[in-house]
């Protein structure tokens, strides 16, 4: 039987070659992958463009095509008596935009307007809620457990008042105000509120202008049950709430970011206050110390301490926490490694000859997907449409090479990752995206409302 067996080293069998799958893995587990998503936004960012604006007009009582700007909006501008123009002190246009989670209402606080996203005529039929409270708003909010309602402050007042669009009714369903601050002299210290978040459960918190946060649980007393202190008492003029809701972070006026723990963090640091817990901050970040650890960046700017206008974790990321500076200048902050990873740094005013907006506190906003920022420009009308992808090929981080970048293997490196500047009609200070489809909502410093869409319609359709 031995004869009839051939050798194996006579006839060596080849290896055979695994068939290697042809459809894209998109095919294979339903689902995009996130750096293919990254790959796809060089497309996504060049493909918005503006498709319509809506000035802050109403046609009332069946005035055809007649329509007259807003009361509130005048009285803001100062084009009022002079009754009204302390009002307008430090502010212009719309101050806040949010969309409700289902993208269906747009609430704006352009001296309490509260409106749907129609893409029609601005009248006065289309408005859920349209309040003329006669003073100045800077936050709007909508309830996270809550849909129906929405929140608004200003920094003219200790008081946050809820409205609830299921009612026809332009009184508020419930006002909260801080607790009386006074000096050592006995005199009462002004507490204006500055930003607005919500918990998941029946908690509402809010940034004042004395350095502070107050954390009010509705279920007990429309007066804060717990107080977060930071070291100072200058303006916190934004506050976000980490993913699982336990922990806060505000900045504010000096370029300093601070985290709190609503569990408690450092108890025994805790005092008591007039029978309110008053916590200080777990830790704190000064932007402009981490920025000059960026050599690349330190070598080219001189970088000071400046204003934080606005901060927002990455929905698509839960520990980027982006922050936008006075001067323009926007950037990441990681929240698990303490350091700046991403940075973006337009032309100063004065190299184009054009003049920064000072009298606004611009509010970005994120994408729901594609770790996208969107921010309006401090000098130009216009947005900055931002990639700020958690990755070296993102052209804003620190760690950023062009060249490395097209050597990676991708379908899509062909295309050059980069950031875009869209030109507007109008200045931008506040923007809200869609939650679903992406469109963007630009709020200006004439209180109009900018769409920004990647579908190449007309209003009219």
């Amino acid at each position: 039987m031995e004869k009839y067996l051939v050798p194996a080293e006579e006839n060596p069998r080849k290896p055979s070659r695994l068939y290697q799958w042809k459809r894209s893995l998109i095919e294979l587990n339903g689902r995009l992958e996130s750096k293919y998503r990254h790959d796809l936004s060089a497309l996504l960012l060049q493909s918005y463009s503006q498709i319509g604006a809506f000035p802050h007009l109403y046609h009332v009582n069946g005035g055809g095509d007649a329509a007259i700007p807003c009361q509130t909006h005048i009285n803001s501008s100062g084009m009022a008596s002079d009754s009204t123009r302390q009002f307008a002190i430090n502010k212009q246009g719309i101050s806040a935009l949010e969309f409700d989670n289902k993208g269906v209402y747009l609430a704006n606080d352009s001296f309490s307007y509260f409106g749907e996203d129609e893409r029609k005529s601005e009248d006065v039929s289309k408005h859920v809620l349209h309040n003329s409270l006669g003073r100045q708003l800077d936050a709007v909010r909508w309830n996270l457990a809550n849909q129906d309602e929405v929140a608004c402050t200003s920094m003219k007042t200790n008081e946050v008042h809820i409205f609830d669009i299921g009612y026809i009714s332009s009184e508020p369903v419930e006002v909260l105000k801080t607790r009386r601050a006074v000096t050592v002299h006995g005199s009462d210290v002004h507490k204006g509120l500055t930003d607005i978040a919500f918990t998941s459960d029946s908690r509402l918190i809010a940034s004042d202008t004395n350095g502070g946060v107050n954390v009010w649980d509705r279920r007990m007393s429309a007066l804060p049950c717990l107080e977060l202190t930071s070291n100072s008492r200058s303006t916190l003029n934004s506050i976000k709430l980490s993913v699982e809701n336990q922990m806060v972070f505000g900045a504010g006026r000096h370029g300093i970011v601070y985290m709190w723990d609503l569990r408690g963090g450092r108890a025994a640091s805790a005092f008591q206050f007039h029978k309110q817990i008053c916590h200080p901050p777990v830790t704190s970040w000064k932007l402009s110390s981490m920025l000059e650890r960026i050599g690349s960046l330190k070598a080219q700017s001189d970088i000071v301490s400046k204003e934080v206008h606005s901060i927002d974790f990455d929905p698509s990321c839960p520990y980027q926490l982006a922050f936008h500076l006075d001067d323009g200048w926007s950037g990441i902050l990681d929240i698990y490694n303490f350091q700046v990873t991403h940075v973006h740094c337009p032309p100063p005013a004065w190299l184009n000859g054009s003049s920064t907006d000072l009298l606004s506190l611009r509010k970005p906003s994120w994408l729901a997907t594609h770790s996208i920022y969107v921010v309006g420009s401090s000098t130009d009308n216009g947005i900055h449409l931002l990639d700020f992808y958690p990755d070296p090929s993102s052209p804003c981080h620190v760690d950023y090479s062009p060249i490395e970048d097209v050597e990676r293997p991708s379908r899509m490196n062909s295309r050059n990752k980069q950031n875009r500047f869209l030109p507007l009609s109008e200045g931008v200070t506040a923007c809200a995206a869609h939650p679903l489809n992406g469109t963007i909502i630009a709020g200006t410093q004439l209180s109009s409302l900018l769409v920004v869409s990647q579908r190449k319609y007309s209003v009219e359709d």
